[in-house]
């Protein structure tokens, strides 16, 4: 993957779960056709909420347990789609992978994190994990209107009042 490529209607969404969520970080899983995941473009077509289940301080961490993304893996599988990535929060802290981030990650995996601010103002950046050197690499994220070659995409993102 060099890029990831967004429609602007989910970027949006995990925008505004950011801002739901602050001063806590919010978390959530990307996903892709498995046709794209060869391509130097991976498209997502889906995004869904996870549960922040981390046991300490939820403003520098996040954690997303086996089984919750086991549960969004036979989802994704139910619609012929894979989980490609992730994406979290950072608030009040720039849209860079953290410390805890990079021990943390798994390769092939994309990272899109966002930076939110008390002020609401959102900034995204997205991530690869370079195994070989154990820290992440800057990739592109491409955000369109839609996606031409998927036929019906999707958001699973959920946002409570």
């Amino acid at each position: 993957m060099r890029t990831l490529q967004l429609r602007r209607a989910a970027l949006d969404e995990i925008e505004r779960e950011a801002r739901h969520t602050y001063p806590e970080e919010a978390c959530g899983f990307l996903f892709s056709p498995p046709e794209s995941l060869d391509r130097p473009t991976r498209s997502v077509t889906t995004t869904e909420v996870a549960a922040n289940s981390y046991a300490g301080e939820r403003g520098r961490r996040f954690v997303i347990t086996p089984e919750e993304l086991s549960a969004a893996e036979r989802r994704a599988e139910r619609r012929g789609e894979l989980v490609s990535g992730f994406y979290h929060s950072h608030p009040d802290h720039p849209a860079l992978p953290s410390t805890f981030d990079t021990e943390h990650a798994w390769p092939w995996y994309a990272y899109l994190v966002v930076s939110v601010d008390r002020r609401g103002a959102c900034s995204a950046g997205v991530f690869e994990l370079d195994d070989e050197h154990g820290r992440f690499a800057a990739r592109e994220l491409e955000v369109v209107a839609d996606l031409p070659e998927v036929a019906a995409p999707r958001s699973g993102l959920r946002t409570e009042a």
